[in-house]
C-alpha cells in the first residue's frame, strides 16, 4: 500500500513527538497509570510549564489524554498496548544498531591483526641488520618526551606528505602509544596501500622502556 504525503507529513510529526528523551520520559511515567502535570515533572525531573509543554505535543499526536478531577489535570496513555507495540520496534530498530556496530567494530579490529605486528625481539634484530625504518606515528610532543633510539617521528596527519623520507624498498615498522592505539594501525594500513612493506610494533614506547630498553628524547 502507497503512503500518501499527507500521511508521510503525519506519522513525521508522530515520531517526532517521540524524539526527545524527556517526552519518552514521560510517556514512561504514565504506564503505570494516570498521573497529573506536578506528578509528571517530579518523576521526570522537569519544571512544571517545561512538563505541560511536552504533554500538548504528545496529546496532539493523540499519544496521551487528559481528563479532569476537581481542579487538577491528570494525565494518560491513550492506548497502552499500541504504546507498549511502539516501543517493542523502537527496542527492535535500537538492538539491530547495536549488533550492527558491535559486528563493524569487531570487523575492524579483526582487518587490523591481521597487520602482522612485530615483537620487540624481533624489530631489535630487524634494526641491528639495518633491514627496518621504525616510524613514531605519534604527535611530536609525546615523541620529544621519549622515543625509540633510531625511530624517526612522523605524525599520522603529516604521514602522505612526507613519504619522499622514507626509505624505498626497506621494510617500515610504526608505532604509537601502545598495543591498542590506532595511529599505527592507520598508518600500515595507509602505507601497505601505496605499495610499501609495513608493519607495527605491538608494543609501545613505555613497554619498550619497560623492558629495559633504552629511550631517546629530545
Amino acid at each position: 500500500m502507497t503512503t500518501s504525503d499527507s500521511e508521510i507529513d503525519n506519522l513525521a510529526e508522530c515520531a517526532a513527538a517521540i524524539a526527545h528523551p524527556h517526552r519518552l520520559t514521560l510517556l514512561e511515567a504514565l504506564r503505570a497509570g494516570p498521573l497529573n502535570v506536578e506528578q509528571l515533572a517530579r518523576r521526570a525531573d522537569l519544571s512544571v510549564a517545561n512538563t505541560s509543554r511536552h504533554l500538548q505535543i504528545l496529546r496532539r499526536c493523540y499519544l496521551v489524554e487528559s481528563s479532569r478531577q476537581g481542579k487538577q489535570v491528570f494525565y494518560q496513555l491513550m492506548d497502552i498496548a499500541e504504546y507498549t507495540a511502539l516501543l517493542t520496534a523502537l527496542r527492535s530498530i535500537h538492538e539491530r544498531r547495536n549488533s550492527a556496530i558491535r559486528q563493524l567494530r569487531a570487523d575492524y579490529l579483526s582487518a587490523r591483526e591481521k597487520l602482522a605486528p612485530v615483537s620487540q625481539d624481533e624489530l631489535l634484530a630487524l634494526m641491528q641488520e639495518n633491514k627496518v625504518q621504525v616510524i613514531d606515528v605519534r604527535p611530536a610532543s609525546e615523541y620529544a618526551n621519549g622515543h625509540i633510539d633510531g625511530a624517526i617521528n612522523v605524525p599520522l596527519g603529516e604521514l602522505e606528505l612526507r613519504l619522499s623520507e622514507l626509505p624505498a624498498g626497506q621494510e617500515i615498522v610504526a608505532y604509537c602509544r601502545g598495543p591498542h592505539c590506532i595511529l599505527s594501525f592507520e598508518a600500515v594500513a595507509s602505507l601497505q596501500a601505496l605499495g610499501f612493506k609495513a608493519r607495527r610494533l605491538k608494543e609501545g614506547p613505555v613497554q619498550w622502556e619497560a623492558s629495559g630498553l633504552t629511550q631517546a628524547r629530545q
